[in-house]
């Protein structure tokens, strides 16, 4: 098979709308996609937990159990409103215009919750700001997976909810900061602000290309390949990309010969495509159950049952657990490539489990050891399900189940967070700490489930990941890792793949 070019001057052409500089600065752009996406659902997220401690939010919004709960928990209801239908909307229009759109309703959202008059017109904002956030968190990791070169992809996806950490850092200090204003600006202000990383989240859009799958799939290969070309820092003849790129081309053709809808049916069409769902879905409660959230929502419940009732403490704690967060679940997405997938949630699952005891107390002792079993717990979390929230179920799909089984594995993780959002109020009531313990007993399953059914994905692309489950890779050029430095290397093995045809 010969080299597919380009002509010259459409490749400079589309070269110059694509980036600024070379594929350093493109992979670089990638990654800030991931974090400028991920900031604004973690700060849009993680905002009420401060809120929730402002005596005039208290006073205006939430004055009683059931208000705070309803107003932490309407975000994920939103969430999951919209995640089973971005499948369509994402195959149809593109990964892009997923994300624009998913920014409009977030902008939309903050500035209804933050001009609110009432509480139905603050919970509709922050119902839209869920709407939005489920629209991203499936098309953001589903972008970013499809498009990272493979050596950066774990890094790139583990930064999305890695930089949800910024996004509850940024909370956490303006809120801090707004604290003192001694009427309803104090919540205000850190409402409105929930539109900057969403209109930075517009700006970006204008320099990133569309995913090459995407573009294969819709029959726009030299794009594709181009895309390819540039994200992985070397020319379209280059052996590496002319492999990835027949890869691809040769899983979506036989995707498409087998049959292989975009719909939902393709999720439970066979036994290995049933496995995958089953494994990326595993993710949402791993992630949600755990523990996380408790702490995120509701640390000042928690700080006042340790004794630590002042509110401006509570949010100095706040502000540093939120970089004592992002510090450890950047190292764990460093890590992620090279220790693998299982291992890297298995291990935080476990610490996890051993860290979470906080207690009651009015000692001095007994304060200082609660606050460090929570410092434990997240950062236990952070170094291993923190990242792996995302790199995990784009990775175990197929091209032609990624969007709707994004958009499902969203919806579970949207109703999962509407779980812990809803409940764990009354729990904390009624049992106090005790509540952290039942919690942390899931563990148990989730590090079953990890052991004896995850596959590792560490080291492949996403086409020869599907050679794990159908024990078959459907393209015969050699994988990324084994390919010679010469281009006639690779021209041999695309030439092999062609004649099995």
């Amino acid at each position: 098979m010969d080299t597919v070019v380009l002509p010259a001057a459409h490749h400079r052409q589309y070269v110059s709308r694509l980036v600024p500089g070379d594929a350093a600065v493109l992979s670089a752009i990638i990654i800030l996609t991931s974090v400028i996406d991920s900031t604004t659902i973690g700060y849009d997220g993680s905002l009420i937990g401060s809120l929730n401690v402002m005596a005039p939010y208290q006073a205006y919004l939430a004055s009683t159990t059931a208000l705070v709960s309803l107003n932490s928990c309407v975000i994920f209801v939103g969430g999951a409103a919209s995640a089973p239908f971005v499948g369509i909307l994402i195959n149809y229009l593109g990964r892009r215009y997923g994300m624009l759109i998913a920014a409009v309703f977030e902008i939309v959202g903050a500035i209804l919750q933050g001009c609110a008059t009432n509480l139905g017109m603050f919970i509709a904002g922050r119902f839209l700001i869920g709407f939005g956030s489920g629209i991203a968190a499936v098309t953001a990791p589903t972008y970013v997976a499809e498009t990272s070169p493979p050596k950066w992809r774990a890094f790139a996806l583990g930064m999305y909810y890695t930089s949800w950490a910024i996004g509850t850092l940024l909370a956490a200090g303006v809120c801090y900061g707004t604290q003192s204003i001694p009427n309803n600006w104090s919540w205000r202000i850190p409402s409105l602000l929930q539109i900057v990383p969403a209109i930075f989240c517009i700006v970006i859009l204008a320099f990133i290309p569309e995913s090459p799958r995407w573009l294969v799939y819709k029959g726009e290969t030299s794009h594709a390949l181009e895309v390819l070309a540039i994200v992985n820092g070397g020319k379209i003849a280059d052996p590496s990309v002319q492999l990835q790129y027949q890869e691809i081309l040769d899983t979506i053709e036989y995707e498409k010969s087998e049959g292989a809808t975009l719909g939902i049916r393709e999720l439970f069409k066979s036994a290995p495509n049933r496995k995958r769902l089953f494994l990326a879905l595993s993710v949402a409660p791993l992630v949600q159950i755990t523990g996380s959230n408790i702490i995120t929502f509701y640390f000042g419940s928690l700080l006042d049952s340790a004794g630590i009732t002042d509110s401006h403490t509570q949010l100095e704690i706040n502000v540093i657990l939120s970089v004592w967060q992002l510090v450890v679940a950047t190292a764990g997405s460093l890590l992620a490539e090279r220790i693998g997938r299982k291992w890297l949630a298995g291990l935080s699952c476990t610490f996890c489990g051993l860290t979470a005891k906080y207690g009651q107390s009015s000692n001095q002792s007994g304060i200082y050891g609660t606050v460090a079993c929570v410092f434990l717990f997240l950062g236990a979390y952070s170094f291993g399900l923190t990242p792996i929230t995302v790199i995990y179920p784009p990775e175990v799909l197929t091209y032609s189940m990624r969007g709707t089984g994004m958009g499902l594995f969203t919806f579970l993780g949207k109703s999962c967070g509407v779980f812990v959002s809803w409940v764990f109020p009354y729990m904390l009531n009624a049992i106090g700490w005790k509540t952290y313990i039942v919690n942390a007993s899931w563990n148990v399953l989730f590090i079953f489930i990890i052991v004896f059914f995850w596959v590792e994905t560490k080291g492949l692309t996403l086409e020869e990941i599907d050679e794990r489950f159908d024990g078959v890779k459907h393209s015969e050029v050699c994988n990324l890792n084994q390919l010679g430095t010469s281009k006639e290397d690779v021209e041999r093995e695309i030439e092999v793949a062609t004649i099995s045809k």
